[in-house]
């Protein structure tokens, strides 16, 4: 007969074997159930076309000889951290130039930078004479840029300061008439938040010194030449069009927003002839930030999918946080033991946890941010924004592990909706200035309404997307115009532009009405 010690011994083991057990059925019920419930959500919205699977958003390969992102000139921008297939270089490969690194401001060495820059959106245009200022005082200092003895015209300063750029604008001309651009991303990562991208912040860059360019040129009275760099930049926005991070759409944003400063100066001052506002029109409506917006929030929400089954199958407590998008999946142990003691707990963790943060992911995209763009219709949604804003303040509040990595991967709710909404607008503005612009060439004065642009200047006469009613238009006293849409407050405020409080030196977009007029002569 066995002992009494014996016996308890045995009894522990069974009690132990049973606890193991039922944690084992429940960690295996537990993530059928997840894991069933997620399978079942994607297949259903597959069949209504939707798609999850970051693989489904990588742009298709193209040919080297015709890609204009493998030609020497841009390859500068990211090949001294980046191989040809998107794998990060390391050590760094110094002997690589980049010279698309086209910085004016940066070499400042203690000179004031010029302070009148135009800003469209506030209807003011830009004082090249402060920017000649600021390369006449930096010539004191440095050979960086060329400067005459005498000060000629602001803009034939800034343009002859300007040609320490020419060959790598005249190069970047010529790589831009390859048919394909795509980047070299590692696409293949299990983590596409760790996809560098540093040609970015070259290509912004590039757009600023063209912007400058371009409206040296139209005060130079060389228009041509103005339309040539214009067009150049839209080039530089469309060559990462394909991209499906939303980080890259919000610079192409930038760009363009670069872009319509030369346009709306050109506009202001009659520069442009109509042949070139005819090139415009057809430069300016093959744009639609509108689809990129779906584009681009599908392609985040893939991101962020990848990014916790990834997280699912390597429990990397690190990547969580704070290790997403630092190119590295380092799980070797930490210096920190609280760190580490987090780590061996996050190991615990059901597989049925991340499945519901993906499905986090996917409702809040699919009910609320997606709905608040509809590129068919041409419409934005403020309201729709403002409930997904709501939605998200909701599950922030009721926090849990079934949705705390989703609420830290969801994209900023209003700040998406609302650039790609305003993006749009200001296209749709400057085409119909365009066409405003050529009805005046054509009759001397600007028309009493809009409805004479469509036809022969526009195809169609594009509606205020923040409610699909009309632009508002009228012409002034002064012989010009007001076009405007009544902005994110959905409000007619008469064309009344409101500035931000703290800077006063930059729009706010969510107030007043988004306007497109010149100043008075």
């Amino acid at each position: 007969m066995p002992s009494i010690p014996k016996l308890k011994v045995q009894r522990t083991l069974v009690v132990c074997g049973i606890l193991v057990l039922v944690v084992a059925l429940f960690y295996l019920a537990t993530n059928l159930r997840g894991s069933s419930t997620w399978g079942k959500y994607v297949h259903e919205w597959e069949a209504k076309g939707e798609r999850f699977d970051f693989a489904s958003f990588i742009p298709k390969p193209v040919p080297d000889d015709q890609n204009f992102a493998l030609t020497p000139i841009v390859a500068g921008s990211y090949a001294r951290i980046l191989d040809r297939q998107g794998h990060k270089i390391d050590p760094q490969n110094t002997n690589v130039v980049d010279r698309l690194n086209l910085d004016i401001y940066e070499y400042r060495f203690g000179v004031e930078l010029p302070t009148n820059s135009g800003n469209w959106a506030k209807g003011s245009l830009t004082d090249l004479s402060s920017v000649q200022v600021f390369f006449r005082a930096l010539a004191a200092k440095t050979n960086l840029f060329p400067t005459p003895e005498q000060p000629q015209s602001p803009a034939a300063d800034v343009l002859l300061a300007l040609s320490r750029y020419a060959s790598v604008i005249e190069e970047l001309r010529v790589a831009g008439r390859l048919p394909f651009s795509r980047f070299p991303i590692n696409y293949d990562t299990e983590r596409p938040y760790d996809c560098l991208l540093p040609h970015l912040a070259d290509l912004k860059k590039c757009s600023q010194v063209l912007q400058l360019r371009t409206i040296a040129e139209l005060q130079s009275g060389q228009s041509d030449q103005a339309l040539a760099d214009l067009k150049l930049s839209l080039r530089l926005s469309d060559s990462i069009r394909t991209e499906p991070f939303l980080i890259s759409h919000l610079v192409r944003i930038a760009m363009v927003s670069i872009v319509l400063q030369p346009v709306y100066e050109g506009l202001a001052a009659h520069k442009w002839s109509d042949a070139q506002l005819a090139e415009l029109e057809q430069a300016l409506a093959g744009l639609d930030f509108l689809a990129d917006y779906e584009f681009a929030l599908r392609g985040e929400r893939a991101c962020g999918i990848a990014a916790v089954e990834h997280l699912r199958h390597t429990r990397n407590f690190r990547a969580l946080s704070g290790g997403f998008g630092d190119g590295s999946s380092d799980q070797s142990p930490s210096d920190n033991p609280l760190e580490n003691i987090s780590g061996a707990v996050f190991q615990l963790i059901p597989s049925a946890v991340f499945y519901h943060n993906e499905m986090n992911i996917a409702q809040m995209h699919q009910q609320w941010l997606l709905p608040a763009v509809d590129a068919a219709q041409r419409t934005v949604s403020p309201e729709m924004v403002r409930q997904a804003m709501a939605a998200n303040e909701q599950m922030r509040k009721h926090w849990s592990p079934n949705n705390v990595i989703a609420c830290m991967l969801l994209p900023a709710m209003e700040g998406c909706a609302t650039k790609f909404g305003y993006a749009q607008s200001a296209l749709d503005l400057a085409r119909v200035a365009v066409a405003l612009e050529r009805h005046r060439l054509a009759h001397q004065e600007y028309p009493g309404s809009l409805d004479p642009l469509a036809p022969p200047f526009l195809e169609k006469i594009p509606h205020d997307v923040l409610n699909g009613q009309p632009l508002h238009y009228r012409r002034t006293d002064e012989g010009r115009f007001v076009l405007y849409s009544v902005g994110w407050n959905q409000s007619d405020d008469g064309g009344t532009v409101v500035l931000n409080e703290s800077s006063r030196k930059t729009v706010d977009i969510k107030k007043g009405d988004w306007v497109w007029q010149y100043p008075a002569k």
